[in-house]
């Protein structure tokens, strides 16, 4: 029997406070010594998901197309959805590839308001995303990894083409009027087209009034709204028209030439090329002066580079992979690569 009863009691409470310290400091430390199944390197099948919004537009099919032939070429399963502009749509395939054991997902959102919870669900499901073309925010406001273009590079390429095109013309501020026209509640959208206003306002040596055009984003939309603004501005004798996208560019200037104003007194910027190519290809006179050209095709494949890299070799997601423009017209759009279909 011991001597010091109460030494051996005190020696047992201390043995087990500090047993189980190590055990509360091993849950309390919120790290597991075994990484989590999404950051281990994965050496079998993997399946990645593009969600995109408007899948039909042609820069998104050309999105789809440069996704599949990445996808093909590095050895991977691609499952392509079209969430058209639908925002429930989204989250619905969303939580359909969360349940069918996606690896990897790449998103162009309809709507940037649903970022939060497209962010958390792939962040609870333990999956790599990238969102693509559209950046998309946490409730704290950190955004996801982003694969697409610098909207406000693009708009200043846009601004000075526009700029250094009015200046050749010899047209006075006085009977001339700007048309900006863009989906108003998309952050991409109004970094480009405020940045284009910077920038022509800098470059063409003249104030011109601008004309804020809000639109779905769509040629029928842009079209049919441009409509008004052209009726109510008769003493207009010149134009010059941008866009978010190509959709909205060419919208106003069908909308402006269908209205009777001559190709030669409409300097159209457009962006993405795919569309203002098809006056150049058909060899017509346009209002279609130039455009910034945007290569879905390439975006897509980064898309999926990132993913995969991350997927399959566990290498961080970039903050942002930003894919190159390039200013085109009708006589070097061939050269650059525009595929007009």
């Amino acid at each position: 029997m011991s001597t010091y009863p109460h030494m051996r009691r005190a020696w047992s409470a201390v043995g087990c406070c500090l047993i189980l310290g190590a055990v509360l400091t091993a849950c309390s430390s919120g790290k597991d010594t075994t990484p989590a199944a999404a950051e281990k390197p994965n050496t079998g099948k993997i399946t990645l998901y593009y969600l995109q919004k408007q899948g039909d537009q042609q820069y998104f099919v050309e999105q789809a197309e440069g996704a599949k032939a990445e996808a093909q070429t590095l050895g991977v399963d691609l499952k392509v959805v079209n969430l058209g502009t639908d925002a429930n749509k989204a989250i619905t395939e969303l939580d359909a590839a969360v349940a069918q054991g996606a690896n990897g997902i790449a998103i162009v959102v309809p709507d940037q308001a649903i970022g939060p919870q497209v962010i958390d669900k792939a962040k609870q499901a333990g999956i790599p995303l990238v969102s693509s073309d559209d950046v998309i925010k946490d409730a704290s406001g950190a955004a996801a990894p982003f694969v697409g273009f610098d909207g406000a590079q693009m708009g200043n390429s846009v601004g000075t083409e526009a700029a250094r095109l009015f200046k050749a013309t010899g047209w006075t501020a006085a009977d001339t009027k700007v048309i900006s026209s863009y989906k108003q509640d998309l952050t991409v959208c109004t970094d480009r087209v405020n940045a284009a206003k910077t920038a022509f306002d800098s470059g063409a040596g003249a104030q011109i009034p601008v004309l804020n055009l809000g639109t779905d984003n769509s040629v029928t939309d842009a079209q049919n709204k441009a409509g008004a603004v052209i009726s109510s501005n008769p003493s207009v004798k010149h134009w010059v028209v941008w866009g978010c996208n190509d959709e909205n560019e060419t919208g106003v200037v069908t909308a402006l030439a269908n209205s009777g104003v001559q190709a030669s007194n409409i300097i159209g910027v457009g962006l993405g090329a795919y569309l203002t190519c098809k006056d150049w290809a058909a060899g017509k006179d346009t209002g279609n002066k130039a455009s910034l050209y945007i290569s879905g095709n390439e975006v897509g494949r980064d898309a999926i580079k990132v993913l995969v890299d991350k997927v399959r070799g566990g290498t961080a997601l970039p903050a942002r992979t930003i894919a190159k423009t390039s200013i085109v017209n009708k006589d070097n759009y061939k050269a650059d690569g525009v595929n007009c279909t």
